[in-house]
């Protein structure tokens, strides 16, 4: 399917319209983003029940998050050579099979050893499929749509906060950690029939025809400096959120002093402003450009994340404000280089590119996972102790950001 055309007569500035199926697309796959993006997130709350069930240590419980992302991202490797050469939702489709048996896995698991290894699984899957949503989104929409689309798609994000951690967290309470993986099993195949009933093939990339093999293809997109510039701000950017999340849950009930009963309440707020502020951050990316936005982004990072780590004994109404805040800071930066990045491969290339980003992300936040695991210990008192160091990795992993997105930034006006 083509990109809207430009609106005749509209004024320069003015935010080009989506189609009816544009509206539709846009939901299916924040959908689906929901169904991916809290089987991962559900892992940093659920820490706090599951390492005293299995008696895991904290790099054991680290082991087990980053297991996700390092198989996420050998999958990705081994999709990137063939992700141009088929329909890109029966792509999607095959990938989101397999995503759900993993997760149903996870369900099912009894034992460290179990839980890893279904975690492997579930990355396996899992970890392709938002590569070729990003693919999907630069197909069906131009530049001057896609800061609100990724905005729209991050709300996925912030959806899992207000409805799925919440609920999953009951569902933990209630019964045990395993009934939130299972209930997401039954969401996400309601997800799964919807898109394959009424989304459209998405296969205008193959008209451009490639007679080279999958070896040549992916030295093409690799051989690009600019390429090997976003792939390494994408991984940078993954780092706050792999080296804080897994450890989130323990911090905030044993080091802030929040109970358990009250962990709900921070996603819930947190994630519904965040479902309020993704897509006005679109907005403002489409209507001011990427730039700005991201450095705002920025600078809120840098300041929250320091805030955060370095939090003590803490009243619950501080906590939410401090989440609050910084979780604005990290959409700013992550919503308007999604749309930037996006539009840097050629169409023919853009599955490849995609596949490759999202498998360098997922082993960035692997290793970033493994760091937290070994810079962090649980002291006696359940503490988490030496947080401040996850913080200081993460605000220099933001300022280097920084600065290469000026140089793809730069590199992207020469080459386009």
């Amino acid at each position: 399917m083509s990109a809207t055309p430009m609106t005749p007569g509209a004024p320069p500035g003015a935010p080009l319209p989506f189609t009816p199926y544009q509206r539709f697309a846009t939901g299916m796959l924040t959908l689906l983003q929901f169904a991916v993006i809290l089987d991962f997130m559900i892992m940093s709350p659920l820490g706090a029940m599951i390492m005293p069930a299995m008696s895991m240590s904290a790099q054991q419980f680290g082991m087990v998050v980053s297991a996700y992302a390092f198989s996420a991202g050998l999958s990705g490797l081994m999709t990137a050579g063939f992700a141009d050469r088929y329909d890109r939702k029966r792509l999607l489709l095959f990938f989101y099979t397999g995503f759900l048996l993993g997760t149903l896995w996870c369900g099912l698991a009894t034992s460290y050893e179990m839980l890893l290894i279904a975690r492997v699984v579930t990355g396996l899957f899992g970890g392709v499929i938002g590569s070729i949503v990003m693919a999907i989104t630069a197909d069906l929409f131009p530049p001057a749509q896609r800061g609100r689309v990724m905005g729209l798609l991050q709300g996925g994000f912030a959806a899992s906060q207000v409805l799925g951690l919440p609920f999953g967290l009951f569902l933990a309470s209630r019964w045990s950690w395993h009934a939130p993986f299972l209930a997401l099993v039954a969401l996400g195949v309601v997800a799964g029939v919807l898109i394959a009933v009424f989304m459209k093939p998405v296969n205008a990339h193959l008209a451009a025809g490639r007679s080279d093999g999958v070896a040549r293809h992916l030295r093409h997109v690799l051989s690009k400096p600019l390429h090997w510039i976003a792939f390494a701000v994408t991984a940078l950017l993954t780092t706050g959120g792999f080296m804080l999340m897994p450890f989130a849950s323990a911090f905030v009930v044993h080091n802030v002093g929040v109970s358990l009963d009250h962990l709900p309440a921070v996603y819930l707020v947190t994630g519904l402003f965040t479902l309020v502020v993704s897509p006005f951050i679109g907005r403002m990316s489409d209507r001011f450009g990427p730039m700005p936005v991201f450095y705002t982004g920025c600078v809120i990072t840098v300041v929250m994340v320091i805030l955060y780590t370095h939090l003590g004994p803490s009243s619950l109404a501080l906590l939410i404000v401090v989440n609050v805040v910084l979780f604005a800071g990290i959409f700013s930066r992550l919503i308007p280089w999604q749309a930037m990045v996006s539009g840097i491969p050629s169409p023919e290339q853009r599955g490849a590119f995609s596949a490759i980003n999202s498998a360098l992300q997922q082993l960035a936040g692997g290793v970033a996972s493994l760091i937290a695991g070994h810079l962090v210990y649980i002291g006696a008192d359940g503490q988490v102790k030496d947080f401040p160091l996850v913080g200081y990795v993460v605000v220099s992993s933001t300022v280097v950001a920084a600065v290469l997105m000026t140089v793809v930034a730069r590199q992207k006006r020469q080459v386009h």
